[in-house]
């Protein structure tokens, strides 16, 4: 065997750069598709939470609201979604009523994509549970998907937020054709 052919292979390192470049290549990939869409679930994770708060904010500027209203508020914060796809969004607009020991709250009316039972009860914060209150509850669900691929999960992320807000205008807000809170 010629030893010199082997130092002489040894001492090369023409290819070396080339080599690293190809075992790096897919890792560096990997990362910035992972970290792209990590960044994309946040943000729609903010969204989520903003059209939570707008639901609610919208529905407790009201004294009273209807279907066509629900509608409005529905299109208005679906906007906010803008440009992520609004077909994975579930939102429900609930009003709840606080009892007279400030234990429990109980569904009024619920008005969305998966409407709660009237008189079921719903586990609020305690600080919100003030004797014969109400409040606006909503909440919303988006399942996010991944846009390159399967870098985070394959079935997607379930991404939610809640909001509660108390009636501005008036003690409730009642859902029309009634009239009054009781």
């Amino acid at each position: 065997m010629d030893f010199r052919l082997l130092r002489r292979f040894r001492a090369d390192h023409s290819g070396v750069a080339a080599t690293e470049f190809a075992f790096i290549v897919p890792l560096m990939l990997v990362m910035f598709f992972g970290t792209v869409e990590f960044c994309s679930a946040i943000a729609v994770d903010r969204k989520v939470t903003l059209m939570a708060r707008t639901l609610s904010d919208l529905t407790s500027q009201s004294t009273s609201v209807g279907d066509t209203d629900m509608s409005n508020f529905f299109a208005a914060s679906t906007g906010i979604m803008y440009p992520y796809s609004t077909t994975p969004v579930n939102a429900t607009i609930t009003e709840l009523v606080v009892d007279s020991t400030g234990k429990q709250a109980t569904v009024v009316w619920s008005k969305g994509s998966a409407p709660r039972t009237t008189g079921t009860t719903v586990g609020v914060p305690a600080d919100l549970l003030v004797a014969n209150t109400y409040l606006i509850f909503s909440e919303v669900n988006y399942q996010y998907v991944p846009t390159v691929g399967y870098v985070m999960a394959k079935t997607g992320i379930n991404l939610s937020d809640v909001a509660y807000t108390r009636p501005r205008q008036s003690t409730c807000v009642f859902y029309s054709p009634k009239t009054s809170c009781t």
